[in-house]
């Protein structure tokens, strides 16, 4: 088991717009049966954490609840749960949760699906193993940051997928 942040940037480093827009990212070219692509990624998640933020933008714009996995909100405000989602909601450190999340995985991964801050707090906590990343052909300007914090980095692999540039990351500890 392994715990994975999983995102794409533009190459100014940002995940989102100031208004967590995603649409500069929709109107590239990335190919979903290519490498280091979402399908083939999704399969090996057992579960997935997120912020409210992410959660939120979700709830906005999927028609319905597409994931089967254990879900997990680290959030301090209520929140609504669509009808047939399994979503848990968190407060506190990652750390204190963790082992939690972890058991709801199984023998399968950990995908921080969302937030490089909270990304960055798994991160500090030692709890974060891989950084994959699809870097988009586009500048922000301005948004929400890819991740907001010092974190170093072990390159594992590097491919093209279509517009794209991917790259994978072991996170090395004490980082």
């Amino acid at each position: 088991m392994a715990t994975h942040f999983y995102t794409a940037s533009s190459l100014d480093g940002f995940i989102a717009t100031p208004d967590h827009s995603l649409e500069w990212l929709f109107a590239h070219d990335f190919d979903l049966e290519g490498p280091m692509a979402y399908p083939s990624f999704i399969e090996g998640v057992g579960a997935l954490v997120m912020g409210a933020s992410t959660y939120e933008w979700l709830l906005r714009n999927q028609q319905e609840w597409e994931y089967t996995q254990p879900t997990w909100v680290f959030t301090h405000r209520e929140l609504p749960v669509l009808e047939g989602a399994d979503v848990r909601f968190a407060r506190g450190s990652v750390r204190e949760v963790h082992d939690e999340i972890a058991a709801s995985a199984g023998d399968r991964d950990v995908w921080v699906m969302g937030g490089g801050d909270l990304a960055g707090q798994f991160a500090e906590a030692g709890l974060l193993d891989e950084f994959w990343v699809q870097f988009a052909p586009v500048t922000l300007g301005e948004g929400r940051p890819l991740l907001p914090r010092h974190l170093e980095l072990e390159l594992i692999d590097t491919a093209r997928n279509r517009d794209f540039v991917c790259a994978r990351y072991r996170v090395r500890v004490g980082s």
